[in-house]
Parts: structure tokens; C-alpha cells; sequence
């Protein structure tokens, strides 16, 4: 099965060079890249400019920020490829990433968005997620409806049944594709990759994107609140989308927030501090 993968950045400098450098390494791992460059305007044009690598199908530079999902669904939408990839600008990818993660959807016809773990491995627990966990043949699969949608695998076909991508962010694609059917989720054991934007991981530059602003999250610390819900939600969440969708999905989120709001007050189990985490990460550099 054949691979494409859309690397895409807008003035991150720092970052892309580390995440081209490491999505490069392998040579072992046959792709086609499209890169696609969302407006640069602080060198990062120029440093793309000068890259070459014979698996490097093609290189946007965009006038426009047109966001992930904008210049998505231009790359995919003319790609023939079997398998597509997201390799956002602060992601460190492993060696050999894609090969783990096609020989599932090569086993799994069903197999629809498979992804890496890039969360942090402080934060994957398996014995929370044994509720969710599946297997299929000799691959086991952490099963949830959607993923971040960086450093993963997902078919061509399915992200075209599902509609493709709308407005600025992909959750809604994928929870489209697992209502069809189609499995989603994080393989096991975890391939990790580090996202060098998280304010916790060594490779933080302390200069947050524009995705944040986007979000809603003006502050690391909320960025901190966020991703201790989301990890919650992936190990301890259900995996049928249905749960998410409709009045059930509505009351999920009330619910979820609730929570929150009582975490924030001091209620439930105390709760680690990202700077602590950051610094072990610098110590242990």
C-alpha cells in the first residue's frame, strides 16, 4: 500500500527543522511527501526550499494560511495513494513509524484512522484502557472514535467516505469515519512521538502557535487542563462513536466539564504540574 504524507508548518523555523530532519532519517520508508508551507514569513520558506530528498513529491508555499485542514484536503484530494499521512511542524517522529502502522491497515480492511501515541508516554496507561482495547488478528488496537490526526495512517478511501475535512480542525472527519464502520485508534504496543509544542516536552520553545489562539487556549496552563482531559478521555472514554454523537455525545460534554470544573476546584486525585514534568524532561535530556 503506497503512502503519502502532508507536512505542513507556517513560521516555525525551529521546530520544522527538528520534524523534517527526524520525518527524513529513515531511509527505509517509502512515502511521497508533499510539503506544504502556510505563509512563512520567518525564514521557514527558505529552509524548505533547500531540502531534497528523492521521496519529496512536491513543495506548496502557500500565500495564505489555509490552515491544516485547507491545504488537506487540496494535497489528498489530487493524491492516488492508498495510505495518507498529517505530520504537523513539532512532531518528532520514530523511525520506521509507517511501516508498524500500514501493516495494520494492510490486515485490517476495516482499520480507518491508526495512530501513533503523541501524548506523551507519562501519560499512556493500558490497564485504564482494557475496556477499549481490541484485536484484530496479531494487531491490537486502543480503539476511540477520533485521534489528534498527526502521526497517523488513515486510507484514502475512508477519509473520502467520511466527507473529508471541514472548517479548521479534524476530529468531525473521523468521528464520520468510525460512524461507518471503520476502526479507529492508537496502535499497541505505542509508537511514541514527541510533540515539541506541548509546554512539558524538552524541545519547547516557549513560542506557542497560532492553533492555540484558534482553540481557545491563551495560556500553557490551559493547554495543561486541556490535554489531562483529552488523555482521560482516550484511555477511560467508551469506544463506540455513538456515545459522542447526538444527546448522548451532548450529555457526555456536560458531563466532562463538570468534571473539570471540580479538578479545577481541588475535588478527585491531585493532578501533576506540567513545569514538573518539563524539568524532569530537561534533567533527563
Amino acid at each position: 500500500m503506497n503512502i503519502e504524507i502532508l507536512f505542513i508548518n507556517s513560521n516555525r523555523l525551529g521546530y520544522t527543522r527538528q520534524a523534517v530532519a527526524a520525518l527524513l532519517a529513515d531511509p527505509a520508508e517509502e512515502f511521497a511527501l508533499s510539503i506544504w508551507d502556510n505563509a512563512s514569513t520567518d525564514g521557514t520558506r527558505e529552509f524548505l526550499e533547500t531540502l531534497k530528498d528523492p521521496r519529496i513529491k512536491q513543495k506548496v508555499f502557500s500565500r495564505e494560511n489555509l490552515y491544516l485542514t485547507g491545504a488537506a484536503n487540496k494535497v489528498f484530494g489530487e493524491s492516488n495513494a492508498d495510505l495518507l499521512a498529517i505530520i504537523p511542524d513539532d512532531f518528532l517522529v520514530p523511525p520506521g513509524w509507517t511501516r508498524t502502522l500500514a501493516a495494520v491497515h494492510a490486515a485490517v480492511p476495516q482499520a480507518g484512522l491508526i495512530s501513533c501515541w503523541f501524548f506523551g508516554p507519562e501519560f499512556f496507561d493500558e490497564s485504564k484502557a482494557r475496556h477499549k482495547i481490541q484485536e484484530f488478528g496479531k494487531h491490537r488496537i486502543l480503539r476511540h472514535p477520533w485521534t489528534g490526526g498527526g502521526a497517523a495512517l488513515f486510507k484514502r478511501k475512508a477519509w473520502q467516505e467520511a466527507g473529508r475535512f471541514d472548517g479548521i480542525a479534524t476530529p468531525e472527519c473521523w468521528m464520520r469515519m468510525a460512524a461507518r464502520g471503520y476502526v479507529n485508534g492508537f496502535i499497541l504496543p505505542p509508537i511514541f512521538v514527541e510533540h515539541m509544542d506541548d509546554p512539558w516536552s524538552r524541545y519547547y520553545s516557549g513560542k506557542p502557535g497560532e492553533i492555540r489562539k484558534l482553540n481557545g487556549w491563551v495560556t500553557d496552563q490551559q493547554v495543561w487542563e486541556f490535554h489531562l482531559a483529552f488523555v482521560r478521555e482516550i484511555l477511560e472514554g467508551p469506544w463506540d462513536v455513538r456515545a459522542y454523537l447526538g444527546w448522548r455525545g451532548r450529555l457526555r460534554g456536560h458531563r466532562n466539564r463538570f468534571q473539570r470544573r471540580l479538578a479545577k476546584l481541588g475535588f478527585g486525585a491531585p493532578r501533576p504540574d506540567y513545569r514538573a514534568l518539563r524539568t524532569s524532561r530537561l534533567e533527563a535530556r
